[in-house]
Protein backbone atom coordinates (compact mmCIF):
# COMPACT_ATOMS: atom_id res chain seq x y z
CA UNK A 1 0.00 0.00 0.00
CA UNK A 2 1.16 3.53 -0.88
CA UNK A 3 1.39 6.29 1.51
CA UNK A 4 2.35 9.07 1.52
CA UNK A 5 2.54 11.37 4.98
CA UNK A 6 3.33 14.79 4.57
CA UNK A 7 4.82 16.58 7.96
CA UNK A 8 6.38 20.09 8.80
CA UNK A 9 3.77 22.48 8.18
CA UNK A 10 2.38 25.28 10.96
CA UNK A 11 1.77 28.93 11.40
CA UNK A 12 4.82 31.08 10.70
CA UNK A 13 5.18 35.11 9.88
CA UNK A 14 5.19 36.57 6.93
CA UNK A 15 8.92 36.42 6.03
CA UNK A 16 9.38 33.73 7.64
CA UNK A 17 10.40 29.61 6.85
CA UNK A 18 9.31 26.13 6.67
CA UNK A 19 10.39 23.16 5.56
CA UNK A 20 8.32 20.62 4.20
CA UNK A 21 8.73 16.85 4.30
CA UNK A 22 7.29 14.21 2.32
CA UNK A 23 7.82 10.12 4.07
CA UNK A 24 7.05 7.57 1.30
CA UNK A 25 6.62 4.07 1.32
CA UNK A 26 5.03 1.22 -0.26
CA UNK A 27 7.02 2.16 -3.97
CA UNK A 28 9.79 2.53 -5.90
CA UNK A 29 10.44 6.07 -4.16
CA UNK A 30 13.54 6.83 -6.86
CA UNK A 31 11.72 5.89 -9.98
CA UNK A 32 8.41 8.05 -9.77
CA UNK A 33 8.51 12.10 -10.27
CA UNK A 34 7.46 13.85 -6.94
CA UNK A 35 5.43 16.90 -6.72
CA UNK A 36 3.82 19.83 -4.26
CA UNK A 37 0.76 21.17 -4.53
CA UNK A 38 -1.39 23.54 -2.68
CA UNK A 39 -5.21 24.05 -1.95
CA UNK A 40 -6.49 27.05 0.02
CA UNK A 41 -9.67 27.22 0.74
CA UNK A 42 -11.95 28.31 -2.06
CA UNK A 43 -9.35 27.89 -4.71
CA UNK A 44 -8.89 25.19 -6.45
CA UNK A 45 -5.58 22.73 -6.29
CA UNK A 46 -2.66 24.34 -7.75
CA UNK A 47 0.87 23.13 -8.97
CA UNK A 48 3.80 24.60 -6.85
CA UNK A 49 6.89 22.37 -7.28
CA UNK A 50 8.67 19.05 -8.62
CA UNK A 51 11.22 17.31 -9.07
CA UNK A 52 12.47 14.19 -11.50
CA UNK A 53 13.15 10.81 -10.19
CA UNK A 54 16.63 11.19 -9.49
CA UNK A 55 16.57 15.56 -8.39
CA UNK A 56 18.29 16.13 -12.35
CA UNK A 57 15.58 18.53 -13.26
CA UNK A 58 12.90 20.96 -11.10
CA UNK A 59 10.08 22.90 -11.57
CA UNK A 60 8.53 25.48 -10.02
CA UNK A 61 5.11 28.07 -10.35
CA UNK A 62 6.46 31.63 -10.74
CA UNK A 63 5.02 32.85 -7.65
CA UNK A 64 7.74 30.97 -5.43
CA UNK A 65 10.60 30.75 -8.44
CA UNK A 66 13.52 31.91 -6.14
CA UNK A 67 11.62 31.40 -2.74
CA UNK A 68 10.83 27.76 -2.51
CA UNK A 69 13.25 24.59 -2.85
CA UNK A 70 12.43 21.12 -3.71
CA UNK A 71 14.57 18.76 -3.23
CA UNK A 72 14.46 14.42 -2.45
CA UNK A 73 16.67 12.13 -0.61
CA UNK A 74 16.06 8.69 -2.14
CA UNK A 75 18.09 6.65 0.05
CA UNK A 76 15.79 7.76 1.95
CA UNK A 77 12.04 7.68 0.54
CA UNK A 78 11.87 11.56 1.36
CA UNK A 79 10.66 14.47 -0.59
CA UNK A 80 11.71 18.24 0.94
CA UNK A 81 10.26 21.73 0.00
CA UNK A 82 12.55 24.07 1.88
CA UNK A 83 9.75 28.05 1.89
CA UNK A 84 11.89 31.14 2.22
CA UNK A 85 10.22 34.43 2.64
CA UNK A 86 7.01 33.07 2.77
CA UNK A 87 3.87 35.61 2.38
CA UNK A 88 0.02 35.00 3.04
CA UNK A 89 -1.05 34.41 -0.34
CA UNK A 90 1.08 31.02 0.62
CA UNK A 91 -1.32 30.44 3.41
CA UNK A 92 -2.77 26.26 2.07
CA UNK A 93 -2.80 22.66 2.39
CA UNK A 94 0.09 21.86 0.74
CA UNK A 95 0.31 18.15 -0.52
CA UNK A 96 2.89 15.87 -1.77
CA UNK A 97 2.26 13.85 -4.61
CA UNK A 98 3.92 10.73 -6.58
CA UNK A 99 3.68 9.79 -10.23
CA UNK A 100 5.19 8.53 -13.55
CA UNK A 101 4.07 11.00 -16.18
CA UNK A 102 7.14 13.60 -16.99
CA UNK A 103 4.28 16.41 -17.17
CA UNK A 104 4.96 17.77 -13.87
CA UNK A 105 2.61 20.36 -13.39
CA UNK A 106 -0.64 18.78 -14.20
CA UNK A 107 -2.11 17.28 -11.04
CA UNK A 108 -4.02 14.92 -12.69
CA UNK A 109 -1.21 13.05 -13.96
CA UNK A 110 0.17 12.28 -10.46
CA UNK A 111 -0.67 8.59 -8.87
CA UNK A 112 -0.90 8.78 -5.58
CA UNK A 113 -0.95 11.61 -2.88
CA UNK A 114 -0.65 12.72 0.73
CA UNK A 115 -3.43 13.97 2.98
CA UNK A 116 -1.87 17.26 3.26
CA UNK A 117 -0.58 19.35 5.86
CA UNK A 118 -1.57 23.25 6.66
CA UNK A 119 0.89 25.87 6.04
CA UNK A 120 -0.68 29.45 7.26
CA UNK A 121 1.26 32.50 6.80
CA UNK A 122 0.24 35.11 9.23
CA UNK A 123 0.42 39.31 8.56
Amino acid sequence: QVQLEESGGGLVQAGGSLRLSCAASGLTFSRYMMGWFRQAPGKEREFVAAITWNGGRTYYRDSVKGRFTISRDNAKNTLYVQMNSLAPEDTAVYYCAAGRDPRATVSSLYDYWGQGTQVTVSS
